[in-house]
């Protein structure tokens, strides 16, 4: 008995040293992708690797970093309209939405998602796809660290970058000029309340070829941008 204490004395210093080290790391990773474009996502990589699973040997990721000063200001304005409306307020958690969703979840409805733009930063940067407990343990403390590092232009301008627009399209760039043959710059109101509109499901809805739902959710989402008082709503 007496030999089992000290190693579970090294085995909890081990496991002290190991957080630290990983509290550390993240830490320094997060704000350098402060200042530094990220060349690419744990979601990009994720969809590379499928591609070569399923044999799609032509598959290409379509991603360009474009500073937020070269994207219309229609775009992010539409994101947050679509996706967001808290996001120049909230801290990186929408608890009445999450307070909703989990009483219509009691209610027997099917649990919806209630993620904030800071929550999918942090998801689509960082980590895996998924629904388990420990992939949104560790979402929210990216979403933590993200909102304690980064200012909301910032996050915003990392969203319309990674953001997938369509499958293997990524970000404003490549969106703008797969489905438009136009710069980021360039877009409309209407041509960026399509991007929000696809969000949902990027692989299924099309930009190029919207749906009726996605037709009625763009106007849906241009209304919401004039209610928001339109871009002027995300100045600090």
């Amino acid at each position: 008995m007496p030999a089992r204490k000290p190693f579970l004395r090294r085995l909890l210093r081990w496991a002290a040293a190991a957080a630290l080290v990983w509290i550390v790391l993240t830490l320094l990773m997060v704000l350098l992708l402060r200042f530094v474009p990220p060349l690419t996502s744990a979601f990009m990589l994720g969809r590379k690797l499928d591609a070569i699973v399923d044999g799609q040997k032509d598959f290409r990721i379509g991603y360009r970093w474009t500073p937020i000063s070269r994207v219309s200001a229609n775009l992010p304005i539409a994101l947050v309209a679509a996706e967001d409306q808290k996001f120049p307020n909230h801290h990186g958690f929408d608890v009445d939405a999450i307070q909703d969703a989990l009483a219509d979840a009691d209610d027997g409805a099917r649990l919806r998602g209630a993620s904030t733009i800071s929550q999918q930063v942090a998801k689509n940067l960082f980590l895996w796809n998924g629904r388990s407990f420990v992939r949104k343990g560790f979402e929210a403390y990216f979403t933590v660290l993200i909102e304690l590092l980064w200012p909301k232009q910032r996050i915003i301008e990392v969203y319309l970058n990674i953001a997938e627009f369509g499958d293997g399209t990524y970000g404003a760039a490549a969106a703008s000029e797969r489905f438009f043959h136009a710069s980021p710059a360039q877009l409309s109101t209407h041509q960026s309340a399509l991007l929000a509109a696809v969000l949902p499901n990027p692989r299924k809805l099309r930009v190029d070829r919207p749906s009726a739902y996605v037709q009625r959710r763009a106007a849906w989402i241009e209304r919401q941008v004039r209610q928001l008082g339109g871009s002027a709503y995300l100045e600090p």
